[in-house]
């Protein structure tokens, strides 16, 4: 899976990062619909970026896959048969997230620099953020997509900063991705 596919703005893609990358792709596409389908795409998809992302030492990327992994599981058992139901948190909910997102990010960038992560700040971030926004997904609130929004974005600069420009734009796709997801659920909440 290692072998190169082609080359993009001089990066080499390897079938291993597009097949991670297209069924990702697959995967948040389908969430945005609230189908259920998208949990087993979320599942395949992490499962492939968590050996892309360990074997470019983006070792808190690579344990957010696992994450993933469990939250699809989760997500395919508590979604019903006919998909998600958005919902909204309380203001007070938000602000708990919010915090809870804050002081956990500033607790694992030391230990991200003492294994000798690729990335720190934003890959703790991007673990943390991730990890709420999936678990505000699985319980079906639209706030999930606002998180992924910022994520995806933060995700977009950190791999094209590292030079994974064929996954730094599957992230600008996201984050694009993120802004209709929103939409379509905050219409569906609405009504």
């Amino acid at each position: 899976m290692s072998s190169i596919v082609f080359t993009a703005w001089g990066y080499e893609v390897s079938y291993l990062e597009l097949i991670s990358a297209v069924t990702s792709f697959v995967g948040v596409w389908l969430g945005t619909t609230g189908k259920r389908i998208t949990w087993p795409w979320w599942a395949l998809s992490s499962a492939l970026y968590m050996v892309f992302f360990y074997q470019v030492d983006l070792f808190a990327s690579a344990v957010l896959q696992i994450v993933f992994i469990l939250a699809a599981v989760w997500g395919w058992r508590g979604w019903a048969p006919t998909g998600a139901v958005p919902g909204s948190l309380t203001n007070q909910a938000r602000m708990y997230y919010a915090l809870g997102t804050l002081i956990a990010v500033i607790a694992l960038t030391p230990l991200l620099s003492h294994v000798g992560a690729a990335a720190t700040w934003s890959d703790a971030f991007l673990l943390i953020g991730s990890l709420v926004a999936q678990i505000l997904m699985v319980y079906e609130k639209v706030e999930s997509w606002i998180l992924w929004l910022i994520v995806d974005a933060a995700g977009t600069i950190e791999y094209a900063a590292l030079g994974y420009w064929f996954t730094a734009v599957l992230y600008a796709a996201f984050t694009i991705i993120a802004i209709l997801g929103w939409k379509r659920w905050h219409d569906t909440y609405s009504n």
